[in-house]
């Protein structure tokens, strides 16, 4: 029986680590980690969120949930929200200058994905920090002591600043700033743990180079992988539209769920829900339809979000729709914006309506036939007067549908 703070935890040390390897590519170093659990007090686990878009998405969410499995077993669950460093932007994974956000922009971002966070931690135990609470209070002496503790031949072992270096491709002196800036958050917390994906591997060792620097035990790093997004090709991301949010509405969270490459289902089940792995396996064993497989992780997924009830429905709604073919009676009703004018082209209204990431987007789909109304394919582009769209259904891909008013 292990004590963690005024917590029981009746595991042993093994039976915790069984739990912390799940969705993890790395641990640096396990050995270390087991040496902290040992300890027998709660440890300060550290995750860092740069606040630069308004929705948590699954992908997000990989990490979130290993600090909620953390904070599960009595640890400490730290929360940077890095409103200051969403000001410069994370060039991991980035081959070129992120744009750099104003103050008022990461402020409405923080507000918006607070909210979100609830829905994995308890988040009336987690430590929420912001970054600015120390790094804007730097001087620049500081700053320059702090430049001290690497080279910049550390620095350029990022792999993303030597593909840029060696592309010829411009490389900003802020962004040489950030591995540091994220180091001094581990420094300032006296992290244990940080976690992060497998792109922020440079960083989060950085951490624990400015620690040991200071006197401090450095902290052990928990990577994760990096969640594809529904596309089945590309990194989960708002700015590609290849995500699923936990705000989504339940019927669109399966609905998206459902439209994944089946070469997705077995990683969006070891790191989006808690279904234990060799269930996972048997579902995805020879002879089974892998469809199956993909209406439990929907229905998983949904119910960690919205509830089991919620996700029971979304499961009716799917079939019944799509399955079927039929036309969603419950469709959801969206007014034609009035600056459309009274003959309406249809792929404007589209990307109004949030279907369609652009008018050459929504094009390239009417083009795919993948639009409707009421059921009969649209295949050009000439407007449609105001008057006959009132009251249709307009079906946008597989799961997007409106009644237009």
């Amino acid at each position: 029986m292990v004590s963690l703070g005024k917590l029981m935890i009746r595991m042993t040390i093994d039976e915790q680590l069984a739990i912390l390897r799940r969705g993890t590519t790395e641990i640096i170093s396990e050995d270390d980690l087991k040496k902290k659990l040992e300890k027998g007090r709660p440890l300060r686990v550290k995750l860092g969120v740069d606040p630069t878009a308004k929705d948590v998405t699954l992908g997000w969410a990989v990490v979130l949930r290993k600090l909620r499995d953390f904070q599960r077993l009595g640890h400490t669950a730290v929360l940077v929200v890095g409103d200051f460093t969403a000001m410069i932007g994370d060039p991991s994974g980035k081959s070129k200058t992120r744009k750099q956000l104003t103050a008022d922009e990461v402020l409405a971002n923080v507000e918006a994905v607070k909210k979100q966070f609830g829905k994995i931690l308890d988040i009336d135990k987690t430590e929420i920090r912001p970054n600015s609470e120390w790094l804007g209070k730097m001087t620049f002496e500081d700053v320059l002591r702090l430049c001290a503790k690497t080279t910049v031949a550390r620095i350029m072992e990022r792999d993303d600043f030597t593909k840029r270096w060696d592309a010829h491709q411009p490389i900003a002196m802020h962004e040489l700033m950030y591995p540091l800036l994220q180091g001094t958050d581990s420094v300032a917390l006296q992290a244990d743990v940080e976690l992060g994906g497998n792109d922020q591997k440079f960083n989060n060792l950085m951490g624990r180079q400015l620690q040991e620097a200071s006197g401090q035990e450095p902290q052990v790093v928990v990577l994760s992988p990096l969640l594809l997004g529904t596309d089945g090709k590309e990194k989960m991301s708002q700015s590609l539209g290849n995500y699923v949010s936990v705000i989504d509405s339940p019927n669109d969270m399966f609905g998206k769920t459902m439209s994944i490459p089946d070469d997705l289902i077995l990683n969006w089940f070891e790191l989006c829900t808690d279904v234990p792995m060799p269930e996972v396996h048997e579902m995805l064993s020879e002879g089974k339809n892998p469809r199956d497989a993909k209406i439990r992780l929907g229905r998983e997924i949904v119910a960690l979000y919205h509830g089991e009830a919620a996700a029971e429905e979304a499961v009716q709604y799917f079939i019944e729709t799509f399955s079927k073919r039929q036309q969603p009676v419950d469709a959801p009703e969206k007014d034609i914006p009035a600056d459309l004018g009274d003959d309406v082209a249809l792929p404007a209204l589209i990307c109004a309506l949030g279907f369609a990431k652009s008018n050459g987007n929504a094009k390239d789909l009417i083009k795919a036939g993948a639009v409707s109304l009421d059921g009969e394919k649209v295949s050009g582009f000439s407007p449609i007067p105001r008057s006959e769209l009132a009251g249709k259904t307009l079906k946008v891909g597989k799961h997007q549908f409106a009644k237009l008013q």
